[in-house]
């Protein structure tokens, strides 16, 4: 079972500046004018395709992004079941906007992957299961996704 626990967009991999120098790309320049970040970090990991999913679903389903937005990701019945849910924005939140606090997946075979994610709405957290499917274009798809018990 593969475990990931996302509490940012992106994750970064610290690395050490060349030793007498101001690392491997010299300064920064002036400021505001260099690379975002941390002081002495690496390039940014890709989160795994379930992390990237559960953000995307998130977007839709709190009312920060259009349902229409997840035609090219979604094969099945997960569209449908978006257009159904997403009306209703049940993950909106009324303080902060809702955070991805926990996301893990199960491989149930090579070109799939069953995820669950946990989701901070102001006081609350929910549930949100879904399916992803790899395509012979390499490609990862929602397959289906459900809502802690709403009917999707």
């Amino acid at each position: 079972m593969t475990t990931h626990t996302h509490r940012h967009a992106l994750s970064h991999t610290p690395t050490r500046p060349a030793r007498g120098g101001a690392g491997p790309a010299g300064p920064a320049g002036p400021a505001g004018t260099g690379p975002r970040g941390r002081a002495g970090t690496g390039p940014r990991r890709m989160p795994p395709p379930h992390v990237l999913f559960a953000e995307k679903l998130l977007a839709v389903l709190s009312g920060e992004r259009p349902v229409h937005w997840m035609l090219g990701h979604t094969i099945g019945e997960a569209y449908e079941q978006l257009v159904r849910l997403a009306p209703g924005t049940p993950l909106r939140s009324c303080g902060p906007r809702p955070v991805l606090r926990h996301c893990s997946a199960r491989p149930p075979g090579p070109d799939a992957v069953e995820a669950c994610a946990t989701i901070a709405t102001g006081e609350r957290v929910r549930a949100m299961a879904f399916r992803l499917e790899r395509g012979r274009d390499r490609r990862w798809r929602c397959a289906a996704v459900e809502l802690d018990g709403l009917p999707a």
